[in-house]
């Protein structure tokens, strides 16, 4: 059991009455308040998982959010109680992205880009960290992936990594393996034949943090479902998952986990509306028109019993003076010899956030073709309710998976799937502090300007999440960071 003291000064104040002197009376004491890590020992706190581990945040990795990163949170709350150093691969500035070869391979940070008379197209919104509506040519990062860094590093968030990565010797292999190196991973990578989990296990921890398995999921989502980024196969997550599990509780160490949340409730999912394209009266009658063969083909399909009168209705494309929705391929639809599988966006379909920069915009500078509108939007631009349906299935089983483990290793957990529907969810948001955080893009103060990652208030109301439980587990009594020391916004000068 590791303890340290913290003392606090407490003030009483004493009124006394007497016959010969009205003035007041004060004194103060001390009191002790020892701060104990209870059953577990963080004196070699390793944490390992994906993006949300590292600190992403706005788009990019870059040292304001890695110090602000849950894991640091941890780490720092961790040392009141024992807890050693904690050692983070920081990027070389606040830009984010990265070089490889000298060559831009790594975006750098979104910022809020506020334009106090916003006329289209200067409107204010998330923008690449260096532009303005202007200039679209964003700051240069002079972070070298090719420059590998000295470890070992206590934070292992390796940022795209999925379950079964975490295991793969080689994934910090740039020149052996290009297809499977992650940049993040060869940057840090104690060899090209390292892995993730082994380069964890090297330093020999005695406490961790498991949070892995978003983007087992998430890609698929993020991918509109396309298929370039399939769901982790179930048989291969449970094998991943249990064996991270098991190595890591190998010596003894304690641990806290986190599940998956349900990645469609997030603002990269919900901010772009099913209906964003306004139109006028004469606007809508010329794409009326544009359609009015595809329309007149579907009649001529349920007339022939190809398809129902159901599914006539959903797929015939109409447009109205005012809001309309967004024309889609949808392959989910019944397929009939020479019509395309088109159909409008309903309130069930989830656009992506990257769609609201898309919309609207024409092929090849051609007015007549407009993106959403003339020219249907490819899968990778939607959700539909089908793969929205492959998503929550996945999320469940791979949730079995994690408590199951958790339980059996008897370590804390954090229902982060929960506790990011709760935000989704409330009308005010969820309070924190004297703070509310809700799930709006730029002012929720959940979740930060690429819509997927919290902000730095988002992570430390997660590790006050994680500290209640492990103090609740472990039987410590850690204390709680404060919402007001973290951010939700970071300026675009931060360089």
């Amino acid at each position: 059991m590791n303890t340290q003291h913290k003392w606090l000064i407490l003030l009483l104040i004493f009124g006394c009455i007497s016959c010969e002197s009205d003035d007041d009376a004060s004194a103060t004491m001390q009191e002790e308040v020892i701060i104990t890590s209870g059953d577990a020992d963080f004196s070699k706190y390793v944490s390992l998982g994906n993006s949300l581990t590292a600190g992403f945040t706005d788009g990019a990795l870059f040292i304001a959010g890695q110090e602000n990163s849950m894991s640091n949170i941890l780490a720092k709350q961790f040392a009141l109680a024992g807890g050693g150093d904690f050692k983070q691969p920081l990027m070389s500035d606040n830009i984010g992205g990265a070089l490889i070869g000298g060559m831009p391979a790594l975006d750098p940070r979104f910022y809020f880009y506020n334009d106090p008379n916003p006329e289209p197209p200067n409107e204010s919104g998330p923008r690449l960290l260096g532009t303005t509506p202007e200039d679209d040519t964003p700051e240069i990062p002079t972070t070298e992936i090719t420059n590998v860094l000295s470890g070992p590093f206590n934070n292992m968030g390796i940022p795209g990594a999925k379950s079964f990565h975490l295991l793969a010797d080689g994934y910090g292999n740039a020149a052996g393996l290009p297809s499977l190196a992650n940049p993040y991973f060869v940057r840090i990578a104690s060899s090209a034949t390292a892995s993730v989990l082994g380069d964890a296990m090297a330093q020999s921890p005695t406490f961790f943090s498991l949070w892995i398995g978003n983007n087992d999921v998430l890609g698929y989502a993020l991918s509109g479902g396309d298929g370039t980024d399939p769901i982790t196969d179930q048989t291969m997550f449970t094998n991943a998952y249990n064996g991270l599990v098991t190595t890591l509780t190998s010596g003894g160490a304690k641990g806290v986990a986190f599940n998956i949340p349900n990645v469609t409730s997030i603002p990269h999912f919900t901010t772009v509306p099913y209906n964003p394209v306004p139109l006028d009266a004469a606007t809508a009658t010329v794409a009326n028109q544009g359609y009015g063969m595809y329309n007149d083909g579907l009649l001529q399909a349920e007339v022939l019993g190809m398809i129902g009168e159901e599914e006539r209705k959903a797929r015939t494309i109409e447009f109205n003076e005012g809001q309309n929705a967004v024309v889609i391929e949808d392959e989910s639809l019944t397929s009939i010899t020479g019509l395309p599988n088109y159909r409008q966006t309903t309130t069930q379909d989830l656009l992506v956030l990257p769609s609201s920069s898309f919309i609207g915009t024409t092929v090849g500078g051609n007015p007549l073709l407009i993106n959403g509108v003339s020219v249907p939007l490819e899968d990778k631009w939607v959700l539909i309710p089908a793969e929205q349906q492959e998503i929550t299935a996945a999320t469940l089983a791979f949730n079995t998976v994690i408590n199951t483990a958790v339980q059996q290793a008897g370590l804390a957990f954090v229902d982060a799937n929960m506790l990011l529907d709760q935000i989704a969810e409330s009308e005010n948001g969820v309070p924190f502090d004297e703070f509310f955080l809700s799930d709006k893009l730029v002012f929720g103060g959940a979740f930060s300007l690429d819509g997927v990652h919290p902000t730095a208030r988002g992570y430390a109301f997660l590790a006050n999440k994680a500290i209640e439980e492990i103090n609740t587990t472990y039987n410590s009594n850690l204390p709680l960071v404060k919402a007001i020391d973290y951010p939700t916004l970071y300026s675009p000068a931060l360089q």
